[in-house]
């Protein structure tokens, strides 16, 4: 059955059709109101950005949801869990302080700040989820505990999963530590052909599972918890997984706990794609590499996969900007995403998703 996802471009005019305008008519046209009650405390699910990454959601687009949401009453936080990996949100601390700096204070957005999984990643409530990987899950108390939640989701390339949207920000981004370590939970390789010895991988690893030895790096299997985070710095691209045994079940365990997520919060849940500065990679890292097509649009939709399948099928339409870490697929209508992170397949969460009863594929793209 076709889900119904709402598009609006970003030509403007006037002031009815600037960007903050038109995320208050896809709210509306999306039915979101329909969705919290009065008194409600309701997540709104983000990704705040890693110190040094400038391409997260915009504070000022996030207040015109947090406005809906007390117009009809309830009461907005914004929120999201610690890395796994070490940086700039490793714990609640860090992770608030990163939010504040980049404009996610009260002020600019008109809601408090809550890590959903605790100041150390401890905060955690299990999830019957009876799936094939997991029979339960692993979850932010915070999170699903929650009266009702707007998921806000930057669309733009990953390491691991091909490309993040919604189904991912709910997947990692919605689990605790031990929740995300649960998902990864894949075998990380280096190419010794391949590997200078630059080092750049053995300080951020959060476990101490690399080392070099002879001028090469090296990963032991027994401490890597598989949270990719060495993949992003690599400057070669000597470390990858194991991507032949690993990536559909990767795949598929992601899966299940934005699956997880939805359950939870079962019928209350919308969900907004920002499909603008659209980067090769995740906003964990801590840069923002050139986008790697033109800037798109914003979408919306009660069905988290239709709306991630609209969003792929959107950036595969464009003409891929050659300024760029695209290295293939620049025509309107090649795939996009696989070029950049060879051996992922960012499709799998869209067909899993599917399979598992998210949503469904078959979508109907309502321009307004």
């Amino acid at each position: 059955m076709s889900s119904k996802v709402y598009f609006v471009n970003l030509r403007a005019r006037s002031p009815r059709e600037n960007k903050i305008s038109k995320i208050k008519k896809l709210y509306d046209a999306a039915g979101f109101d329909d969705l919290t009650q009065k008194n409600d405390l309701t997540a709104i699910k983000l990704h705040f950005g890693e110190r040094g990454n400038d391409s997260y959601i915009n504070p000022v687009f996030v207040r015109q949801v947090v406005d809906k949401l007390k117009a009809k009453g309830a009461k907005p936080f914004l929120t999201d869990t610690n890395t796994l990996y070490s940086g700039s949100r490793h714990n609640a601390v860090d992770h608030l302080v990163t939010a504040l700096e980049h404009g996610f204070d009260f002020s600019v957005t008109g809601a408090p700040l809550i890590i959903a999984d605790g100041l150390r990643s401890e905060n955690i409530k299990e999830v019957t989820i009876n799936k094939k990987h997991f029979q339960t899950v692993k979850l932010a108390k915070d999170i699903v505990n929650a009266n009702s939640m707007i998921v806000m989701s930057h669309f733009k390339g990953h390491e691991m999963a091909g490309f993040g949207g919604a189904i991912k920000n709910m997947a990692m981004g919605a689990a605790p530590a031990v929740g995300k370590k649960e998902q990864h939970s894949v075998n990380i390789l280096v190419n010794q052909e391949k590997c200078v010895g630059c080092g750049k991988c053995d300080p951020v690893c959060p476990e101490q599972a690399i080392a070099l030895n002879d001028k090469k790096s090296f990963v032991n299997p027994e401490k890597c918890i598989g949270c990719g985070e060495c993949m992003t710095v690599c400057p070669i691209k000597a470390i990858g997984m194991d991507w032949g045994s690993e990536v559909t079940s990767f795949m598929e365990r992601m899966t299940e706990y934005a699956y997880g997520v939805v359950k939870s919060l079962s019928g209350r849940i919308g969900y907004i794609n920002f499909l603008t500065n659209i980067t090769p990679d995740c906003d964990c890292v801590p840069w923002s590499d050139a986008p790697i097509v033109p800037d798109i649009g914003f979408l919306a939709s009660i069905d988290p996969v239709a709306l991630d399948q609209a969003s792929y099928d959107l950036v595969n339409k464009q003409i891929g900007l050659t300024a760029s870490l695209l290295s293939q697929g620049y025509a309107a209508g090649e795939e996009k995403f696989d070029g950049l992170h060879p051996g992922t397949k960012g499709g799998i969460q869209l067909e899993y998703g599917e399979e598992i009863g998210m949503g469904s594929r078959a979508y109907t793209l309502i321009e307004l």
